[in-house]
């Protein structure tokens, strides 16, 4: 799987001529990389810039700590990892592993151990340990963080960041963000901001739902946030992209996809994961053990028929539904997954079908998907409290539906902390 992967990267980069080096260039420069033809190329990601004179200096000679998965690929195929590992001048030292593992072979939780291709100690960060200690962080030199993210709070790769984060400028060693695309976009900002909104936003539980912001805008936010609350700032260095521009999808960088995880298949999948993830709080299923995640919502007692079309019925933006049908299974394009809900039984379900992207909003569309259900099941569905109550960072919403409040009124309700971190958020944009 992971021959494969790389070499359909290195055929991509081919394809398109991204196999030659790159010059330098600072982070404040606003210009354009351009081909011959005055077009402007691929976006240029931070892990390759890295590599550049004006900041190959943070890595340089120095015992370097590195938190990344199997997403920490430069355009060309190669692995940031094995980059470093096989440089001269760099003392890579140690890997950090989020969810799913340094190199995204696991569904969940991972332990410590060897990166099978380099024999490099890995310390798992989605164990019992989320936050690095001070004993592991000894004799580090400088962290980097290469990872891939979505684009919804409750993805955790942004946790994962920001509890190094923590550990870093506790331990005064510096900080390198690599930054890399907002996979679904850095316009759209929706959902609630949870019982912890008008709070400075140092973690991501002040976050919505969707928070259209990049990994390393998010750390430079979370950093500044923690200055101005009394809390110890990391030695931070953002490594901005070039040609990057918040309205890209990511289908649109002209950088080859990786899924970001075992689930995560697909663009139209991260699209979606901000709505149906939300079903992780509830017995229907988000169609996970399919090769379509996230794209449905069923259960074996569901009328797929009758909840697409209530679905319909409320008219929502840049999304279509339609009845379907799947049988969840435990192995996901070559990688055996936690057991999904409803393992090998036949679910009848709502397929959800994207006609415009630029104006779904998924945050809200969770609503409604919650209300549909709701009233058309109100005796099979059962309600996970604790895990609900968790994706929204509140239990306002789940409440407001059992009430029989309207999707309108609960998203009323959510648009002053969202307008809050709005605010708030664009001090800290890079691009």
């Amino acid at each position: 799987m992971r021959k494969y992967r790389l070499m359909s990267a290195l055929l991509f980069c081919a394809a398109v001529g991204l196999l030659g080096g790159c010059g330098s260039r600072t982070s404040t420069e606003k210009e354009e990389r351009t081909t011959a033809e005055g077009q402007p190329t691929r976006v240029v990601i931070g892990a390759e810039r890295l590599l550049e004179p004006d900041y190959f200096s943070l890595v340089k000679a120095k015992k370097v700590a590195l938190v990344t998965n199997h997403t920490g690929l430069l355009p060309d195929g190669r692995h940031l990892v094995d980059v470093l590992f096989e440089h001269k001048e760099v003392d890579l030292t140690l890997l950090f592993g989020p969810e799913h593992g340094i190199r995204g072979e696991e569904d969940t939780h991972v332990a410590d151990g060897k990166d099978k291709d380099t024999g490099l100690p890995v310390v798992s960060l989605y164990g019992k340990v989320r936050k690095p200690t001070p004993e592991m962080l000894e004799g580090i030199d400088v962290v980097l963080f290469d990872i891939q993210d979505v684009g919804a709070r409750f993805y955790t790769y942004i946790a994962t960041m920001n509890h190094v984060l923590e550990a870093v400028a506790e331990q005064g060693i510096p900080y390198v963000v690599l930054d890399r695309p907002n996979a679904i976009g850095g316009e759209y900002v929706g959902g609630p901001v949870g019982d912890d909104q008008l709070k400075p936003i140092v973690g991501v539980d002040q976050l919505p739902v969707v928070h259209g912001m990049t990994v390393g805008e998010l750390a430079h936010m979370f950093n500044e946030e923690r200055g101005k609350s009394g809390l110890p700032k990391a030695d931070l260095t953002v490594v901005k992209m070039i040609n990057y521009r918040r309205d890209m999808w990511f289908d649109e960088t002209g950088l080859p996809w990786i899924k970001p995880s075992p689930n995560m298949l697909t663009l139209t999948t991260a699209t979606l994961y901000p709505m149906t993830c939300l079903l992780e709080g509830t017995n229907v299923s988000e169609a996970r053990g399919t090769l379509h995640p996230f794209e449905h919502i069923g259960a074996p007692w569901i009328d797929g028929k009758a909840l697409s079309d209530q679905l319909t019925s409320y008219g929502l933006a840049g999304v279509t539904f339609g009845p379907s049908k799947y049988v969840p299974g435990r192995v996901v394009d070559g990688i055996e997954i936690y057991p999904p809900k409803f393992l090998g039984d036949t679910c009848s379900s709502a397929s959800i079908h994207i006609t415009d992207r630029n104006s779904f909003e998924s945050a809200k569309a969770a609503v409604y998907m919650l209300e549909a259900l709701f009233e058309l099941y109100p005796d099979q569905l059962e309600w996970k409290e604790k895990r609900m109550d968790g994706l929204w960072k509140t239990s306002a919403i789940r409440e407001q539906i059992k009430k029989g409040k309207s999707p309108e009124t609960i998203i009323q309700a959510w648009e002053g902390g969202l307008r809050y971190f709005s605010e708030g958020r664009s001090g800290y944009l890079l691009y």
